[in-house]
């Protein structure tokens, strides 16, 4: 019996759909827990769930509210994803209560609150089955994905799947730990043996196989990275996160033309996540830098503002629709994007957060605030030493912006300095 195997004996098959019923799980979320969310709609798919995930199911033209009553009202149980993060906490709150109303008036109906982190859950959600995944924020397994998996059928978590669980959780947990180091240190070979596992943890999802290669992508190993991504999509192959990784590699390897590939055919797939909408916006950025064509700029821009729209609280999009708008000459757009992406991120370095701390430096940079902007761009690179592809994507930026805004010679110099490191700063 393959690892997989043996993880997924433990997992509950979903069950026979049922009259109007057109979906297994509703999910139910707000924007800044996504990329989360994503990797529960991909474990879910693989084991044969059919998931309400608005982004996948809803197009533009839509009425949002209806369409969302007209899917939860039409599945089978839901799950509502919880955090201190949660800003959108009304709009949550109206989902628990239809999901609640659900469950009185259909005793097939259940639903789990999953939370993200240590924060105390409202009233509204108190009185229900939730699960804690604090210690999984990157994405659900072990013990709690089971627990979730069997509370939507209102079963218990057999014995045997607890004790095999458990173990997941702790073995995932010393493996990530593992990718962080080897990534803080620049050590590519060892993120490469981790791959190469047989453990179980490396099979239940693409996880961990996804934090190696998105390890890889940031010290420029983008072949290595690559060859990872390969044996994840075989092994994955309902799962978002490879591809989104895969288009991202090829793009910063120079292969704009395979990546725009890739993402274009997700974006037509329907796929509205800033995570594909941005690595997309990134590919049109990178023809235009061949082409010279100010609509391929123009189309960065617009996926780029897309992307931000729909997901308010994404600093990365939020960021490059401002810096594309810089380029394009729209300084007006340009200021008002970088003043939503300030409510964001803020004014301050975060500890530890390379491209948070970037961000406000890019913030500052487009407001012109070129003493403080060089001075958050020494911490991110401080933060990150041997990441040097992050290194090269935030100086190339910086450079683009600053032919743009003009800044006084000492003034490029202080923020150049930052990157004085790099080969081919001309400071």
């Amino acid at each position: 019996m393959s690892p997989l195997d043996e993880w997924l004996k433990h997992a509950p098959s979903p069950p026979a759909l049922l009259n109007n019923q057109k979906w297994h799980v509703f999910l139910s979320y707000r924007s800044i827990h996504r990329p989360w969310v994503i990797q529960l709609y991909d474990v879910l798919q693989n084991l044969g769930y059919e998931v309400f995930l608005d982004q996948y199911v809803l197009s533009a033209s839509d009425r949002l509210v209806s369409s969302l009553e007209e899917g939860l009202e039409r599945s089978a149980s839901g799950v509502l994803v919880w955090s201190s993060a949660t800003s959108d906490s009304e709009w949550c709150k109206k989902e628990y209560e239809a999901m609640e109303m659900l469950s009185h008036h259909n005793k097939d109906f259940r639903y789990v609150v999953a939370v993200l982190d240590q924060v105390k859950l409202p009233l509204f959600a108190q009185k229900k089955l939730y699960i804690d995944f604090s210690k999984f924020r990157d994405g659900p397994t072990g013990t709690g994905l089971l627990k979730l998996l069997y509370g939507l059928l209102g079963k218990p978590l057999p014995d045997a799947g607890v004790r095999l669980a458990t173990h997941v959780d702790e073995a995932t947990h010393q493996d990530e730990t593992k990718i962080l180091a080897y990534l803080e240190t620049g050590n590519a070979q060892k993120l490469l043996e981790l791959a190469q596992s047989e453990e179980l943890q490396w099979h239940t999802s693409a996880l961990l196989g996804c934090a190696v290669a998105e390890s890889l992508v940031k010290l420029k190993k983008n072949s290595e990275a690559l060859d990872v991504l390969s044996k994840l999509e075989k092994e994955f192959d309902k799962a978002i996160r490879p591809k989104q990784l895969k288009g991202l590699a090829l793009a910063r390897s120079g292969d704009w033309q395979a990546a725009q590939e890739i993402l274009g055919q997700l974006e037509k797939a329907g796929e509205q996540d800033p995570e594909t909408l941005g690595i997309y916006a990134r590919t049109w950025f990178d023809r235009y830098t061949q082409s010279e064509n100010d609509l391929h700029l123009r189309k960065s821009r617009d996926l780029y503002m897309r992307a931000f729209d729909n997901a308010p609280n994404d600093y990365y999009t939020g960021i490059n629709a401002a810096s594309k708008s810089v380029f394009l000459g729209d300084l007006d757009q340009a200021r008002q994007l970088a003043d939503r992406t300030e409510h964001i991120v803020g004014t301050d370095k975060e500890e530890g957060n390379y491209w948070l701390t970037a961000t406000v430096a890019e913030v500052q940079l487009i407001k012109q605030n070129y003493e403080k902007a060089a001075q958050l761009y020494s911490c991110a690179v401080a933060m990150k030493p041997e990441e040097i592809a992050s290194h090269e994507s935030t100086w190339g930026q910086a450079k683009r912006l600053m032919e743009k805004l003009h800044p006084a010679v000492d003034q490029r110099q202080l923020v150049a300095k930052a990157f004085q490191h790099l080969n081919g700063n001309e400071g």
